[in-house]
């Protein structure tokens, strides 16, 4: 077997369109894999996709290797980027590297993901440093988002080309940019020499990422920025029906001939 597609590769990719998505599960991950992803983003929006949580804030780094675990198993090649929670890397660049470890060795990781720019350049770089790659988060930053700013983007152009320039100095491999104006994701990916990944900020990102259930259109009210390409949700909730009522009538399971 092939060994997985490392994050030299994708640094690599600067300049070439490439599509991300999430994925919590090893079926949706193998969908993706089949479909031609190769880098699977296991993302703390599992709080909110999967958990039913308000936010990510609640979700921890168990939670984080069990649906890492889960996406690794039901993948072969495929590059899985792990978030780091919340509360996870904060305090100090020994929690960090620690819980990244985890990520890695119990999670089955290829690369981890956490948020932030110039002020936590630090921790990325002190990950990196013991031997882990890692994807920096800059823009809207949802594990603190529900902590009072709320979910839009504050940060002057400056303040994010700085965040973007830092990441990148700090050893990132790539950077997620999300919710940032269109012009401003533009000008940062035209500046840095790795690969940005685009979440609701604008065409001109190396490479775009959607939520897996946003894109096969399992929730009713998706981000503006987002795109359905199916509409699961209602496929899902008419098979259930046809089945509730074939137990109900008696037609399932059907009786074998005497």
């Amino acid at each position: 077997m092939k060994p997985r597609i490392g994050a030299a590769e994708i640094a690599a990719r600067k300049g070439k369109p490439f599509p991300v998505v999430t994925a919590y599960d090893a079926p949706f991950a193998g969908c993706a894999e089949a479909a031609g992803i190769d880098v699977v983003l296991v993302g703390d929006s599992l709080g909110m996709v999967v958990l039913g949580y308000g936010s990510t804030t609640p979700v921890d780094v168990h939670d984080m290797i069990r649906h890492a675990g889960a996406v690794v198993r039901g993948t072969q090649r495929a590059h899985v980027i792990v978030d780091l929670p919340f509360g996870t890397y904060e305090a100090s660049d020994e929690r960090a590297i620690a819980n990244a470890v985890r990520l890695i060795k119990e999670g089955g990781a290829s690369s981890v993901k956490l948020e932030g720019g110039d002020a936590i350049a630090p921790r990325i770089r002190a990950i990196v440093n013991a031997g882990i790659p890692v994807c920096a988060h800059i823009g809207l930053l949802p594990q603190t988002a529900a902590l009072g700013e709320g979910f839009k983007t504050r940060r002057a152009r400056e303040a994010l080309v700085r965040d973007a320039h830092a990441v990148v100095t700090a050893g990132a491999y790539a950077v997620v940019l999300e919710m940032v104006d269109p012009a401003i994701a533009a000008a940062i990916t035209s500046e840095v020499g790795i690969p940005t990944i685009g979440i609701g900020s604008g065409p001109d990102c190396d490479a775009q990422v959607l939520v897996m259930h946003d894109v096969l259109g399992l929730y009713p009210n998706p981000p503006k920025f987002a795109k359905a390409y199916a509409g699961l949700a209602n496929d899902a909730t008419n098979a259930l029906r046809a089945y509730a009522g074939e137990v109900r009538s008696g037609a399932f399971p059907a009786r074998r001939a005497e």
